[in-house]
């Protein structure tokens, strides 16, 4: 196979990244034109739905405001102790329900029931429990982000090769040693999947519970504004929190990376072997030419 061809195949993933890079683009510039024209032809009112251009200069004017910032300090802090709270009290107990399977038995139904329960409605008990603090807030982002950790955790063990139990158990592994060993790196996958959403949904219950009774936090000044029909304000502080939950979901997707790193080097291993096969194809095509 002769340098150009070797070039081409170089070339063509990066095309392929640029191409998918540029879709996102495409469809920001699509809806922020539809956007515009609504406003524009009076489709929906201003106070109602903010020109663009409004929303980005209060975003930019947010961005700079040290005031701003010391609330959403507030808010991350809230965020971070719920999903520690919520998510490490959820895989704990999913670690000692594939221990034990009358723990399982026993705890199971309350946990589905307390998913199914509508736990926004659990904010105002907190407040009344706890105060007007960060100690509700806390408490209801991690009650929101639990159930999340705790069944994928419980799946991740379930689905671990029962082949490789047997194994386990016939070369004398105690039940501790199979989990730690065997059934947690296995279900590791499963279960960072559920970290990963679980820390988006802290940080929606850190803002709902701040609607309901704050001092402090973005979600205490997004309602202000809303009183005050300051919507480009409500918009670019919804803005910040969009990309304040990306950052903090990107942070779980480093640590999936780092620590289940054999699934994503699967995947490189899988992606290197259709590149060399893509090679290989051209390389037969080039010789019979």
């Amino acid at each position: 196979m002769g340098t150009l061809e070797t070039t081409e195949l170089q070339r063509r993933p990066l095309v392929g990244r640029a191409r998918l890079a540029g879709w996102p683009l495409v469809g920001l510039a699509i809806v922020l034109t539809v956007w515009q024209v609504i406003v524009s032809t009076g489709l929906l009112s201003a106070l109602v739905l903010p020109p663009p251009l409004d929303v980005a200069r209060e975003f930019v004017g947010r961005v700079v405001d040290p005031e701003f910032w010391g609330h959403a300090r507030i808010t991350v802090y809230e965020t971070l102790a719920g999903y520690l709270l919520g998510a490490g009290t959820g895989f704990v107990i999913a670690v000692f329900s594939g221990l034990s399977a009358p723990f399982r038995k026993m705890v199971y139904p309350y946990m589905v029931a307390l998913q199914v329960t509508p736990r926004i409605a659990l904010a105002p008990i907190f407040v009344a429990w706890l105060g007007f603090g960060p100690a509700p807030k806390i408490v209801t982002a991690a009650v929101i982000c639990f159930f999340v950790v705790f069944i994928n955790t419980l799946a991740g063990l379930e689905g671990v090769d029962r082949n490789a139990a047997e194994m386990f158990r016939s070369l004398g592994a105690t039940r501790v040693q199979t989990l730690g060993k065997l059934e947690l790196p296995g279900a590791l996958p499963v279960t960072f999947a559920g970290f990963k959403t679980a820390m988006t949904l802290a940080l929606v219950g850190a803002i709902v519970a701040e609607f309901i009774s704050s001092q402090q936090g973005l979600g205490l000044l997004m309602q202000r504004y809303a009183f005050q029909l300051e919507t480009a304000l409500v918009f670019a502080t919804l803005l910040i929190l969009m990309l304040l939950g990306l950052a903090l979901f990107g942070l779980m997707e480093l640590a999936d990376r780092s620590i289940v790193f054999w699934r994503h080097d699967g995947r490189m291993s899988k992606r290197s072997e259709r590149k060399r096969a893509a090679a290989a194809k051209q390389g037969l095509v080039a010789d019979h030419q």
